[in-house]
């Protein structure tokens, strides 16, 4: 068996006044001492140490001076000295207790309760606790099954201690599918996005155009950026897989800068598997709003109202038109919202009636494009993707005044919407001749 020492040249019995205590500390005085690493020795030394200065008398800041000088030469951490010293003070001895060995728990629950508890479980299957604890409650209670007498006091806290018990589970053991990965790793981090005034953190989210009479409605993909309210909105026949991948690789290349972060809500179409290796193959920070978080994805939500509805509105669009919808989004209304479209930006200010808080305003020279607002921000070109200037951006923008730009997307929309509008109504038709209420 190897014994640990540690070893100080130091004469630590000549150290008896807080000077030479302060010099020690501060490393203008050298010292021979020696201490093994035996707890019980460095109480015992401790114990000397606190007697020598009268540790009761002094003052507080001398008391931090001695504590740590303790804490620098007995090895114990800080917390088990203030521990030490407390008992010292409360007058006992620092010798170590030797405590029986007790068990955490009295045996209460017999063999027949761990035979009926394995029944129930088998039967229900591996509930809730607490649900599992109210079936046992009422088989007494409600029943009067007398296999439950002491069951129906048990606690959820303590089913799950007898489940994780050898001896229960020798009764009843819950077999599950082998995972593949075997620490169980949750996709997606729970925390909302750390921008720090950089362009690149997207917020995600998805809108659905609704379904009627059985025929499904595609879906609309919004991605914004936290920063510069860049948005991306993308259309998906079906939120799979093999629908949703492809269309969000070409939404993350449309975006001018690099992508460093995208954060999505708790939807299955962004947390699995593949979105996460392919977020993992462009280095991206994949994160997802947190319970009771309501304003972790408020952002998207509020553009899913303020634009996608208002440019789609409400009504049920055939599934079938989503590649159409796509090419809208991509060569039309994308360009105009980024480039032509003015947003709202907030600047804190301090809250004079709450004093060391600060609230949200909206000043007249804070009304910005996205574009303008990406230029807006220090060493704007460097978060450019390579290719992309600000010159060639600015030499988009200024293809076209606002409003003709509003114009082209207004008519591409209507011209959308109509061919929509048609399609609907011959299938309302066809619907209702063939007996079916109409919609």
């Amino acid at each position: 068996m190897i014994i640990h020492r540690m070893v100080f040249n130091l004469n630590e019995t000549q150290i008896r006044t807080l000077e030479q205590v302060r010099a020690v500390l501060d490393g203008t005085s050298e010292l021979e001492f020696t201490i093994t690493a035996n707890a019980q020795a460095r109480c015992e030394w401790i114990e000397k140490v606190l007697k020598r200065f009268s540790y009761g008398r002094l003052k507080r800041a001398d008391k931090g001076l001695v504590l740590r000088y303790l804490n620098r030469f007995s090895g114990f951490s800080r917390a088990h000295i203030t521990r030490l010293v407390q008992r010292w003070l409360d007058g006992e001895s620092l010798a170590r207790r030797k405590r029986p060995p007790t068990n955490a728990f009295a045996r209460h629950y017999t063999e027949v309760d761990l035979d009926a508890l394995a029944d129930v479980e088998r039967e229900y299957g591996r509930l809730s606790g607490p649900a599992t604890v109210a079936v046992l409650r009422r088989m007494y209670r409600e029943y009067r099954d007398e296999r439950f007498v002491r069951l129906q006091h048990l606690s959820s806290s303590h089913l799950y201690n007898l489940r994780r018990s050898e001896t229960y589970r020798a009764r009843h053991t819950v077999r599950t599918k082998t995972r593949s990965d075997p620490k169980g790793a949750a996709i997606a981090a729970r925390r909302a996005p750390t921008p720090e005034n950089r362009p690149g953190f997207i917020r995600i989210d998805s809108v659905h155009q609704g379904n009627l009479n059985g025929r499904r409605g595609l879906y609309h993909i919004n991605a914004v950026d936290c920063v510069t309210q860049w948005e991306v909105v993308a259309s998906v026949e079906t939120l799979s897989g093999e629908h949703v991948l492809p269309v969000l690789r070409e939404m993350l290349d449309q975006f001018p800068f690099e992508i460093l972060g995208f954060h999505s809500d708790g939807g299955s179409e962004y947390i699995n598997a593949e979105v996460a290796r392919l977020l993992k193959e462009q280095q991206i920070d994949f994160t997802r709003s947190r319970p009771r978080h309501c304003n972790d994805n408020a952002l998207a939500e509020s553009k899913n109202g303020n634009v996608v509805r208002r440019q789609f509105g409400y009504s049920h669009v055939p599934a079938t038109r989503a590649g159409q919808f796509n090419e809208f989004c991509a060569e039309y209304l994308n360009p105009f919202l980024n480039l032509h479209r003015p947003c709202l930006f907030g600047t804190e200010v301090p809250d004079v009636r709450k004093p060391g808080r600060t609230r949200r305003i909206h000043r007249r020279e804070d009304v910005m494009t996205p574009l303008e607002k990406l230029l807006s921000l220090p060493n704007a070109a460097s978060f450019l993707r390579d290719g992309i200037t600000t010159d060639s951006l600015l030499g988009e923008a200024r293809s076209m005044t606002d409003i003709e730009a509003a114009r082209l997307t207004r008519r591409a929309r209507e011209e959308l919407m109509d061919g929509v509008a048609m399609e609907v109504r011959r299938f309302r038709d066809v619907w209702s001749y063939a007996g079916g209420d109409a919609a």
